[in-house]
């Protein structure tokens, strides 16, 4: 580990708000600076002896190189989502208190924002932006128009292969030298607490809030908007359920927005009504939601991105699991080799269950009390799917 180029490493001071314009310098108006202090300023001296004589030389401080500056852009549904967003600062958090680097944060409201904030953090001069991280796959739109535009610039993406058009022909055909693109596999995770949820629902349970009916053997699914890359979450949660009991019913509902707790409950609480024991959501804050009605029937749910139970404490008595997804990983790695000097445009990292990009992480509040042979069982299959032996569907029309 090349110790030289964190030497401004230090404590980590979060800054206020700098209202700046990113076009003229700073970040996107409204962007949050996070800044290292603290800069070490050793002044070595030497002393010599002999005759009653000293000598001292001072040598001259080596320059301190100018941190990397980072700027996140995150998805729709913005922090404090305990999830997704989340996750990912909580990436650009490691690396800033490891690389001392330095980052502004974005929150947009609404889809149609993100290519402004893209190109605010590009047009910047003051600070000059090393690297712009684009979370969520809501993204690629304006990535690949603003990729191309600042040729300068590093884009790390997640969830998201922007393509551009070489050869003229109307068809995206190769990715851009830009950019580096992060993708999961968001099916395999969501296959264990699939079968989690499908193993539980066949049988009598009860821990902390919540207790299976008994008399029904359902489950249930909740996505945030529609999409392919969400779709490979419901795709891996039904196959994993299917895994667990061919008898046992899947609901599914879109709710089409990631902030949406009011959805997301409507929705949880129509599945529980049919008799769903278990719900899982992929739909950012509208899966608080998702929690609340849980703890109002006195049924379970599943988290995804983060450990929920950790995240949304007040909701532990019901969370049964989390579908883990490391974007924090994405986002520290990404950040770590433009520190290296080694960033990976033109490139797509893809993480799964053997990457440890993606898992099952028992629940703090009631995981202890899901029974020993149910989590062999997940265990025995989440190494079938690291050996090959067991392919994971990513559209629910193939479970």
């Amino acid at each position: 580990m090349d110790m030289d180029r964190r030497t401004f490493v230090g404590g980590a001071a979060l800054a206020g708000l700098t209202g700046l314009a990113g076009c003229s310098g700073g970040g996107p108006q409204g962007t949050r600076t996070n800044t290292p202090t603290d800069t070490p300023t050793d002044t070595p001296t030497e002393s010599g002896g002999g005759g009653g004589d000293t000598e001292t030389d001072t040598a001259t401080p080596t320059a301190t190189p100018d941190p990397v500056n980072v700027g996140m852009v995150y998805a729709t549904g913005g922090l404090g989502d305990g999830s997704f967003n989340d996750q990912a600062q909580q990436g650009i958090q490691q690396a800033q208190s490891e690389f001392g680097v330095q980052y502004n944060e974005a929150q947009p409201d609404e889809v149609s924002q993100f290519s402004t904030l893209q190109q605010q953090f590009a047009s910047s001069t003051d600070p000059v932006y090393d690297l712009i991280c684009c979370i969520g796959f809501l993204q690629q739109s304006a990535l690949q128009e603003n990729a191309p535009d600042f040729p300068d610039r590093n884009f790390m993406a997640v969830d998201t292969v922007p393509m551009q058009d070489t050869d003229g022909d109307g068809e995206p055909d190769s990715q851009f030298d830009n950019v580096a693109s992060y993708v999961f596999a968001e099916e395999e995770g969501s296959y264990l607490v699939g079968q989690l949820a499908g193993l539980l629902t066949t049988q009598s349970f009860s821990a902390g809030a919540g207790e299976t009916s008994g008399d029904s053997t359902s489950v249930g699914f909740v996505g945030g908007v529609e999409s392919p890359l969400i779709r490979k979450f419901e795709a891996g949660y039904a196959a994993g359920v299917t895994a667990a009991s061919e008898d046992v019913d899947v609901s599914t509902s879109y709710v089409g927005d990631f902030n949406d707790p009011a959805g997301g409950r409507e929705a949880a609480l129509a599945m529980y009504d049919n008799g769903a024991d278990v719900v899982y959501h992929a739909s950012g804050n509208t899966g608080t939601g998702v929690f609340q009605a849980a703890q109002e029937v006195g049924r379970f749910a599943i988290g995804v991105d983060r450990d929920q139970s950790v995240t949304k404490p007040s909701f532990s008595d019901v969370i049964l699991a989390s579908m883990v997804k490391r974007v924090d990983t994405a986002v520290y790695t990404s950040v770590e080799n433009v520190v290296d000097g080694e960033f990976q445009g033109g490139s797509t990292n893809a993480l799964g269950l053997a990457a440890d990009g993606v898992g099952i992480v028992y629940g703090q509040g009631i995981g202890g009390d899901v029974p020993d042979d149910v989590k062999s069982a997940i265990e025995e299959s989440r190494t079938a799917i690291v050996d090959g032996d067991v392919t994971v569907p990513t559209d629910p029309g193939d479970v």
